[in-house]
């Protein structure tokens, strides 16, 4: 309720002495181009202005229920005819106008809270560019022109001064004075005649500029009027900033976006009042939003006044900076003369000799602010060119020290430098064609356009005259990495200045090249901390804000100390490859000065901002003359021994050409070796026995490598060649063929080893291997059918386009020559495995590989097929969770989402891991059968060195990427020579004796035939018999378990709490379910009768030792448990109530029955003794789901699954229900693939999952279904429905959500794990479920295995937690109060809500509530997605 006297002064205004709510603001998007001329925020439906009056007006009615809120009428803010500020005007007299005959309220004496929306944008339809600063100081006198009317019109106002420039038109719209009837102006004409920088810089001058009229007290001189200007929305991190070029329209789903973001801008509004004036807060929505309420200590709204805010601008206890405003030197250089004559060798260049001087890079070679004077920041705007440290030709040496300068000393002829102020367009930019704003990927445009100024230069002769260079770029690259890592990434970025200067190499003969290490800019953090330093830091963070909006310990800026580091890294890399050595009038040399650059201090320790532009971020020109002064050092010091960390702050003398070392340093006059130089990958074959058989071999068993004429190759981009000598991500595309380890055969085995190669060292005439570059169909990949991203299903395609080229090519006598076929694949398959493990399954890849070699054996004659074994690529993670080796881990995703993401010990991993070992089994058993050895011309022989590879380790312990690509994936050159040795070597090993790992750092020496072993091994020369498959179907003695748990005693009392309760406290087991728990098919050959003694969760015959079910299991601990069904007759069921071919439908009757049974029992005691029930089923639901899919719907499985749960909470006591998830289905159809009984079989029992085809609508539909079964069973159980009794717990077992298909040692269903009809278990299968049972039972909530990957182990039964040895349950697990937990940092509704919903309807109905619950709700969905993707499941 409103206090009985409103206050008398507006510094003492609480939220209740408000009686009046308005705003006024002119909020139209100016179209662009490609925009029909319409208003963005009309097509809302409600524009910032009413949703915020509407909004402020219901969070103060909690305080003033009578408060009014006062709208202007729709059309006041239609287009403006003469600017934003003059219809502000005319806003501002219709709202005062409106307000004086409310009948509602009390004009004079009554509180108004007026809200001014007001926009930085140019409003003068005259003006240019060049005139910015002038038309912002007309914008703020006619902004202030309505001020000023309402200070002097409004009586008892508090007035919100909020800068909206990003809800409105593009900043600074360009209008054209030429075109009158244009009301919008021509926005395109000048659109690129400023950069962000400028954007920025222009927007805080305008904020700034209000800040301090407002700190003048100019509204505060009346005690009943204020004017506070409230933190600007174009801090925002909204996502209605919307794309200004591709606007056009907008959907319904869009305009409730805007109208919710609206609503929270005005909440963040609200706060703001709320604040101090100095202590007001960016509008951040990245986390949930909560309204504040006055405080008992500051209830009112916060002005200049209540705030004790200074109008003194922020001081520092540095000394003032100097004026003087001289930066000159001198150069104590006796020697200044050219060479004798021009110089050919820039090795041989002296500084007399360079004739042209240019640059390339961003704000800080363009000079931004370098001669500003202190405190003008709106001045960094000018480009101060001519004074730019490394191209500036201003006056003279001894007023200003530039790079050019300098040189002027040694030939005053010197053309290209800069003069004056500009941009890179004007004429005396010169050769400075740095832009400010530009990254490292704008740096080739520079280059063009340099290039076309120097060709367009009548005074350069470009073919004669030696050119100095100067590219400095990145501190843009770093600025925003964070926006996009990708896209600035460390390789990225070292790519577009290889762009750059493989131009300059190209185009420009005569030149000199200095490439300045980008510096280490987190020390721009110190100055932007330290409090004592006067900085403009909300401008700072603007311009660079991935550098200085983080915390210092954050995850963030230890990815920037990364990146900065591997920019140095990767362009030192770049410049020593020797890529620009490769004539002698070129080169580019590394300057890295500023690699290691401090913050300069002043004598009091604190950073001297002297240093800096009156932005502190650009350099002033104290720091261009030091840079100047550093950076002609760097170049007349040696290749090898350049300064590297040159502090700004010290003092720096000028150095001179020596008689002895008069050049300018490259790396060849400094007799430096880079160590990036392309090293020799080289091997040695000392083997004396190089010659063939003879006579020629007629059998592959008797195969001497001399005798090898043809080589080829199948697989992916590992023998594709991908990224072998790529430099950066960027060239990953590129197959380097001739260097893949298998196939490759570009230069010699002297310095490229490569499997043909060794080769050729005994055949020097072997054909088919590849050379170069280029993919498959280009004819120097010849034999090499490789393609990158190529799975095992591709591979028979692989397969026929080789034998085609085989037989067609004139150069191979396809029926004479011997041939070495090497196929490796998998990787691939793997990596997608956890996206679609039916696709990928084991039987489906030793499949593919199957019709693969059927098609070599079948057709190729004189073959030997290295079959090099299926990769484990699991170590590969340790390069992407390391976080000192620099790896693109944003790519892991995209290189083998499988395998690089996710935690350590994930469901994923474990199922790729254990489908690799299956890849492998698999293809073992297809090779091992001896089906390719049916002739003496042909083999397959398995190289199982790939097995197990180790990663290389560096010294420090950290994995050494020097053997990998850039990707950190695909080995290089380095890692496919020493591939290449390990296949040699596995070559000559005989079977049954090869290596089945590989250490990439091993100093592998290639082997030689011997006289005893000259021949390529295979099984037959190796003696080696394949071993005898033991089939599966054999039994074993008995699928009993083994089981000693130290403490299987009752409790010492019995306990009234499920959730205390111990395996030895259950007296009573019961089960509901199907056909699995009446155990049909535990005697596989027989599926008529109900095994119900051999019932996985309810079967009684025999012990533990010799059948393992859930009730044995439990018998070691209750041996007089009661209810167990025995034998297969209905008379021994005991409460297994559970029927063939039931669905969830039957649950409710079954569960009566079992009440029943159990309340009419005399061997129990109904209310005192702990029962145990499990319930299963679904199975037949989904089997029948596509004849009937209301009957079977989802909704109506849960509804079955709620009702029989309800029986048993209702009327039965002390109760533990086994709710277990029904088991992913889908792995039927591997079992129906791998056998046509089953396949037929299978058809008949579960129709609707094995009739539909691959990939069908129908199989995704009944796939889903099976999903939505085990997702909606989980909910119910977790509703809390069932936890409002002490002695009553259900419980979700999850053994069953992710099913593994057990595989045979060939890589096929496992079927002795089922019935005949491969779709019941057999004894061994139902075994394993009880296993799966017991132990999900010990297992906490949320933390229970979701996944059963049937490998039948005596010993894999868990005993129950020392410290915790009950059944677990939600409860004790503590699994709803870390729900909980995690639910009060994100709450679902927040407080204040309730106080909107109180008054809403009175004032705006239910919008605010819908807006508040409506992003609160996606808040939490965007939330728990970004868990989910933490953590993928399969």
């Amino acid at each position: 309720m409103p206090p009985e006297t409103p206050s008398s002064s507006v510094h003492a205004l609480r939220p209740a002495d408000i009686t009046a709510v308005t705003a006024i603001g002119n909020l139209q998007r100016t179209p662009g181009p490609s925009i029909h001329h319409e208003d963005l925020l009309q097509s809302t439906g409600k524009s910032l202005l009413d949703v915020s009056v509407e909004t402020l007006a219901a969070l103060i009615s909690s305080f003033n229920p009578s408060v009014l809120h006062q709208s202007l009428l729709p059309d006041t803010t239609g287009p403006a005819s003469e600017g934003q500020a003059r219809d502000l005007l005319d806003q501002a007299v219709e709202v005062v106008k409106l307000m004086k005959e409310n009948q509602m309220m009390d004009f004079q004496n009554d509180w108004k809270l007026i809200t001014v929306f007001f926009s930085a944008e140019n409003p003068c339809s005259s003006c240019a560019f060049t005139q910015l600063e002038y038309c912002m100081l007309e914008n703020l006198e006619k902004l202030q022109e309505v001020l000023d009317f309402l200070y002097k019109e409004v009586p008892k106002a508090f007035v919100n001064l909020v800068d909206s420039t990003e809800l409105t038109t593009s900043f600074l719209a360009c209008q054209d004075p030429n075109n009158a009837s244009n009301p919008v102006g021509n926005q395109c004409n000048c659109v690129h005649e400023h950069s962000a920088l400028d954007d920025n810089i222009l927007r805080w001058s305008y904020q700034d500029t209000w800040g301090k009229l407002l700190e003048s007290a100019r509204y505060d001189q009346k005690d009943d009027f204020t004017v506070v200007l409230q933190p600007s929305f174009q801090e925002t991190n909204l996502l209605l900033r919307l794309d200004r070029d591709d606007f056009v329209t907008t959907s319904k789903t869009e305009v409730e976006k805007l109208e919710e973001d609206y609503t929270f801008l005005s909440v963040g509004l609200w706060n703001n009042m709320m604040e101090p004036v100095g202590q007001k807060k960016p509008y951040d929505f990245t986390e949930m939003l909560q309204i504040q309420c006055p405080s008992q200590e500051n209830p009112y709204f916060f002005t200049y006044k209540n705030s004790n805010y200074s109008s003194t601008p922020e001081t520092s206890n540095i000394k003032e900076r100097s004026q003087e405003r001289s930066y000159g030197t001198n150069v104590p250089c006796f020697s200044q003369s050219p060479s004798d004559t021009v110089p050919v060798s820039v090795h041989n260049l002296r500084p007399a000799d360079i004739q042209v001087i240019a640059a390339l890079g961003d704000s800080l070679t363009a000079g931004n602010g370098a001669a500003s004077k202190p405190n003008d920041v709106l001045d960094v705007l000018t480009q101060y060119r001519g004074i730019s440290w490394s191209v500036g030709g201003n006056e003279n040496i001894s007023t200003v020290t530039t790079l050019a300068n300098i040189l002027r000393e040694f030939n005053p002829s010197l053309i290209g430098y800069s003069t004056g102020t500009g941009r890179e367009t004007t004429e005396n930019a010169a050769l400075n064609q740095a832009v400010a704003g530009d990254k490292a990927e704008d740096v080739p445009a520079q280059v063009r356009r340099l290039v076309d100024r120097m060709k367009n230069d009548t005074r350069i002769n470009l073919q004669t005259d030696w050119k100095l260079v100067t590219l400095f770029i990145g501190g843009n690259d770093l600025c925003a990495f964070c926006e996009d890592p990708i896209r600035y990434s460390p390789e990225n970025f070292t790519y577009n200045i290889q762009i750059a200067l493989d131009m300059l190499h190209k185009e420009v003969p005569r030149t000199f090249v200095n490439l300045v290490t980008v510096l280490s800019i987190t020390s721009l953090r110190e100055l932007y901390a330290e409090k004592n330093v006067s900085c403009p830091r909300i401008l700072m963070r603007l311009l660079c804000p991935c550098v200085l909006k983080y915390d210092d310990n954050s995850s963030e800026v230890e990815q920037l100390v990364n990146f900065n580091k591997r920019y140095q890294e990767r362009t030192k890399e770049l410049v020593e490859s020797g890529r620009y050595d490769t004539r002698e009038d070129f080169t580019v040399v590394l300057q890295p000065f500023l690699t290691h650059i401090n913050m300069p201090k002043t004598q009091e320790g604190l950073p001297d901002n002297s240093y800096f532009a009156p932005d502190c971020f650009h350099f002033s020109q104290k720091s261009h003359s030091q840079a100047a002064r550093a950076l002609w050092n760097n170049m007349l010091e040696p290749v090898g021994k350049k300064t590297d960390n040159q502090q700004i702050g010290d003092e720096i003398s000028l150095k001179c050409p020596s008689e002895a070392e008069p050049f300018l340093r490259t790396y060849k006059n400094s007799n430096y070796i880079y160590a990036n130089q392309t090293p020799n990958y080289g091997s040695q074959l000392l083997c004396e026995d190089r010659s063939p058989s003879s006579p020629s071999s007629t059998s592959v068993h008797s195969l001497k490598p001399a005798d090898v004429k043809i080589i080829a190759a199948l697989g992916d981009s590992l023998t594709a060649g991908t990224g072998i000598a790529s430099y950066n991500l960027t060239d990953l595309d590129t197959e380097y063929r001739g260097l893949s380890w298998s196939i490759g055969g570009d230069a010699s085995l002297e310095n490229v080893t490569t499997l043909p190669n060794i080769f050729r060292e005994f055949n020097a005439m072997i054909k088919g291997y590849s050379t170069g570059t280029g993919n498959e169909n280009d004819s120097n990949a010849f034999l090499n059918q490789a393609v990158p991203g190529a799975e095992a299903e591709h591979l028979p395609t692989q397969a026929r386009t080789l034998l085609r080229l085989m037989q067609t090519d004139s150069r191979i006598d396809f029926n004479a020559d011997w041939k070495i076929i090497t196929v490796f694949i998998g990787g691939n398959d793997l990596c997608n495995y956890c996206k679609d493990p039916d696709h990928y399954s084991a039987v489906n890849f030793t499949r593919r590989i199957q019709e693969t070699l059927d098609i070599l054996h079948g057709q190729v004659p004189k073959a030997l097929v290295n079959l090099v074994e299926v990769m484990d690529i699991l170590p590969l993670r340790q390069l992407f969770v390391d976080t000192q080796v620099p790896c693109p881990t944003y790519m892991a995703d995209y290189l083998c989402s499988c395998v690089l993401t996710g935690e350590e010990n994930s469901k994923n991993l474990t199922m790729v891991r254990e489908a690799a070992r299956a890849y492998q089994l698999g293809v073992q058993g297809l090779v091992e059968s001896g089906r390719y050895d049916t002739h003496e011309n042909f083999t397959v022989i398995i190289q199982p060195f790939l097995q197990n590879p180790k990663i290389p380790l560096g010294q420090d312990g950290h994995p050494d990427v020097s053997y990998f690509s850039p990707d950190c994936f695909h080995p290089n050159q380095k890692g496919h020579s020493q591939l290449a040795r390990a296949l040699w070597n596995a070559l000559l090993q005989p079977v049954g004796q090869k290596a089945d790992s590989f250490d990439f750092m091993v100093d592998a020496v290639l082997s030689c035939p011997t006289q005893a072993t000259p021949f390529l091994a295979t099984y037959k020369n190796s003696n080696y018999t394949h071993p005898t498959v033991v089939p599966t179907s054999e039994p074993a003695e008995n699928w009993g378990s083994d089981l000693s748990c130290s403490e299987q005693t009752p409790s010492s009392r019995v306990p009234t709490s499920v959730h205390e309760l111990q395996p030895a406290d259950i007296k009573v087991i019961g089960a509901l379910g199907d056909s699995l728990t009446t155990a049909v098919g535990a005697r596989s050959t027989d599926l008529q009768t109900d095994w119900r003694g051999l019932s996985w969760s309810i079967g009684g015959d025999g012990t533990l030792e010799t059948r393992t079910t859930l009730p044995n299991i439990l018998k070691k601990f209750s041996p007089n448990i009661f209810g167990f069904s025995t034998g297969s007759s209905k008379e021994t069921a005991g409460f297994n109530a559970a029927q063939k071919g039931a669905t969830a439908r039957n649950m409710s009757a079954q569960a009566r029955e079992l009440v029943e049974l159990m309340r009419s029992s005399s061997k129990i005691n109904f209310k005192e003794d702990w029962k145990l029930i499990t319930v299963l089923v679904g199975g037949n639901d989904l089997c029948q789901y596509c004849f009937d899919k209301e009957t079977y719907s989802v909704q109506n499985y849960v509804k079955h699954l709620q009702d029989a749960l309800d029986v048993f909470y209702d009327e039965l006591p002390r109760v533990f229900v086994n709710m277990v998830e029904i088991l992913e289905i889908s792995g039927l159809r591997q079992i129906a693939a791998s056998s046509s009984e089953c396949a037929l079989t299978g058809m008949n029992i579960c129709p609707c999952f094995l009739n539909p085809k691959e990939n069908s609508s129908e199989l995704q539909e009944i796939k889903r279904v099976n999903r939505d079964f085990q997702a909606e069973a989980l909910q119910l159980v977790n509703s809390g429905r069932y936890e409002q009794r002490e002695d009553f717990a259900v419980v979700v077992q999850p053994f069953f959500r992710n099913t593994l298909l057990p595989l045979d040692r060939d890589g096929k269903p496992d079927l002795s794990f089922f019935a005949a009809d491969c779709f019941h278990f057999s004894e061994k299968g139902y075994a394993e479920m009880a296993m799966a049972l017991w132990n999900n039972m010990m297992e906490p909530v949320g933390e229970k295995q979701t996944y059963n990957n049937f490998t039948y182990d005596r010993s894999k039964l868990k005993c129950p937690n020392p410290e915790k040895p009950f059944l677990s349950t939600m409860r004790n697990s503590e699994f709803r109060n870390s729900v909980l937990n995690s639910e009060k940092t994100e709450p679902s509704v927040p407080y204040w809500a309730v106080i909107v919903a109180a008054v809403a309807g009175v004032l705006v109905g239910s919008a605010l509530i819908w807006a508040v619950s409506r992003r609160t709700m996606r808040h939490r969905r965007e939330t728990e997605t970004e868990k989910n993707m933490k953590t993928t499941s399969l």
